[in-house]
């Protein structure tokens, strides 16, 4: 099953959570309007949405809360994509224009807020106790994680351990809420939920990391973005740790003064020092591995259509190639 079959699945409710997305983003200021439709609307996977909608018809979920929880979780992740666009000067995200270059980074910050206020008021609507405290944690752990790799950024001394707590923190957490939450709302135990969430953390793992192969291996009209964006903004990425861990004397330096200088003027050198050392292969082996322990979390979940799409979710993280 490809990722357009698995999104097939989830098809008819994710249309639901369109709409509901277009409902809750209406406000009586109009550039609320204006920035949260261009970017919810920007070619996302929505692939945080269809794990909450997945997982929830897994268990045989009858209600309608998941197209709710699917629509928080995709305004979280708007909102963090506003900030993070902000804190990166980033000016292209999925072939597009970045809102901050557009509008301004005052607005994209202040519409990333009501963005994250508007999901908070969402979760009261949902009635849950367990919802509130797991997105509460969320929040808050992906705003951890920002810091984190804020003070990691020209840091050539960062490593592998520390990297992938960052990325745990920042990217793959919202991945365990979405899946979490759909064992939450189905009222299933202590034991199938933390299931859940160990698959959804581990799938979010592997797909940043595959994000990070794909800085150094695509260009933008594959990707979205600028090859070498990462590398531009001093980001010590793990294609970056490995090279640096394995890598000539001459090429760990040239890694080192990279990742503290940033910028691109020594891209080409940099790339051919991460695929001499391997890197790039190195890098996508371990996505295999967390894709992999992904799906060994699943075990005990009931054979169905949906459990094979979560299964083939996993896979499609660690070998996309866009």
């Amino acid at each position: 099953m490809d990722f357009e079959a698995i999104k097939a699945l989830a098809q008819g409710e994710l249309r639901a959570v369109d709409i509901e997305i277009e409902t809750r983003l209406l406000s009586d200021v109009a550039l609320i309007n204006q920035m949260g439709s261009y970017i919810v609307h920007s070619g996302g996977k929505r692939l945080r949405p269809i794990l909450v909608l997945l997982g929830s018809r897994a268990f045989g979920y009858e209600g309608s809360a998941h197209i709710r929880l699917a629509a928080i979780i995709e305004f979280i992740h708007t909102a963090t994509l506003l900030h993070d666009d902000v804190v990166d000067a980033s000016e292209l995200r999925r072939g597009h224009t970045t809102a901050n270059t557009i509008w301004g980074n005052e607005a994209s910050v202040l519409v990333g807020d009501f963005l994250y206020s508007r999901a908070f008021e969402m979760m009261v609507e949902v009635g849950s106790m367990r919802v509130m405290e797991i997105l509460a944690h969320t929040t808050n752990t992906i705003a951890k994680g920002e810091v984190m790799q804020l003070l990691n950024c020209h840091d050539p001394d960062t490593s592998e351990e520390h990297y992938l707590e960052v990325i745990r923190n920042k990217t793959a957490k919202l991945f365990q809420a979405a899946a979490q939450l759909s064992a939450v709302i189905s009222n299933q135990n202590q034991e199938i939920e933390q299931a859940m969430a160990l698959y959804g953390m581990h799938l979010g793992t592997a797909f940043q990391l595959i994000d990070d192969v794909l800085d150094y291996g695509r260009d933008n009209r594959d990707l979205g973005k600028n090859i070498g964006d990462d590398l531009a903004e001093g980001k010590p990425t793990l294609p970056l740790i490995h090279t640096l861990r394995q890598g000539t004397s001459h090429q760990r330096n040239l890694i080192r003064i990279a990742i503290e200088e940033g910028g691109l003027a020594q891209l080409d050198e940099v790339m051919n020092a991460i695929e001499s050392t391997g890197s790039i292969t190195y890098t996508a082996r371990r996505a295999e591995d967390e894709a992999s322990r992904a799906m060994a979390a699943l075990a005990n979940i009931p054979d169905s259509p949906y459990k094979q799409a979560l299964l083939d979710l996993a896979h499609f993280s660690a070998h996309r190639n866009y």
